[in-house]
């Protein structure tokens, strides 16, 4: 009997002793505050929710925004953000973890240190540096940072093609580049990268994947015309740690989150938010909150 990808983790609970606490699967975004609502950390905890998984937030920055652009950004002190980070760990536990923007290289240095303290898993990092509307949001200390703090302690790299360039130095000229610098952020210390080519002209839109045993897995579909493509990238991330926490492994909680916000773009693309690039339908098929014990 097949099993529905919402059923699996309830099973999973069924066959562990009945005295296991009952709770939740726990994911944290460690982002950005979006005035907005479309990106950041509002899309995160809308994505969680959708997936059947229990957002929690340490916000690293806030942020001035709009579907137009953004306005004005204000980064959290650090001892403040380690101490988000801290009382949600310490109290509630966590399966998984996004992380968006991190505004100074003090910022990205607290959320390292957490990470090894912690030995937190499933750490999905989304390297926001450049917005929907072409705002470059962080400086390159805090890029260069990034690359050196973060990198060889998360499980995956979600970077578009804008911040793949930035990184690497050199612009990402079509499909065919993909592989190749796919391959040269690995070279960097990510130990997995799914390169996103939404950027790319044409009707349809390419994903790669290279995981962890250098292994490319090709995403494709078609392209959606919208102009809502605000918070994309937060949402996919989201999407992916969302799904790690439920048990998946790397390609199919790709797939799974890739699949979801195809289905998010689509059924949010002809609603008019604001004047500007407007948000996802997040909230278009939720599923059911997931309660696993143990």
């Amino acid at each position: 009997m097949t099993i529905p990808h919402s059923a699996q983790s309830a099973q999973a609970a069924s066959n562990l002793p009945a005295s296991a606490p009952a709770r939740y699967l726990r994911v944290l975004s460690i982002a950005g505050s979006d005035s907005g609502g479309g990106a950041g950390i509002q899309a995160d905890l809308k994505t969680f929710s959708a997936l059947g998984c229990f957002g929690m937030t340490a916000i690293a920055a806030i942020t001035a925004q709009n579907t137009c652009g953004v306005r004005a950004i204000h980064a959290v002190p650090g001892d403040i953000l380690k101490a988000q980070i801290d009382a949600v760990v310490q109290d509630i536990g966590v399966d998984a973890v996004k992380i968006g923007m991190l505004a100074t290289p003090e910022t990205v240095r607290v959320v390292a240190d957490a990470i090894r303290s912690y030995q937190l898993p499933h750490v999905v990092l989304d390297p926001v540096m450049v917005a929907t509307s072409g705002d470059r949001l962080v400086a390159a200390e805090t890029a260069d940072a990034l690359v050196r703090e973060l990198f060889p302690l998360v499980e995956l790299i979600t970077p578009n093609l804008d911040e793949a360039g930035w990184l690497l130095g050199q612009p990402i000229a079509g499909i065919e580049a993909l592989d190749a610098a796919a391959r040269q952020l690995l070279a960097l210390g990510a130990p997995a990268v799914l390169l996103k080519g939404g950027h790319l002209p044409g009707d349809w839109v390419v994903d790669l994947l290279v995981d962890a045993d250098g292994v490319s897995h090709r995403l494709e579909s078609a392209r959606i015309v919208t102009h809502n493509g605000h918070g994309t990238g937060c949402t996919l991330s989201s999407a992916i740690a969302a799904e790690l926490a439920s048990g998946a492994a790397l390609p199919d909680a790709v797939a799974r989150a890739r699949s979801y916000i195809l289905g998010a773009i689509a059924a949010g693309a002809d609603v008019r938010t604001g004047s500007g690039h407007g948000p996802l339908n997040h909230g278009y098929a939720p599923r059911a909150q997931v309660i696993v014990r143990g």
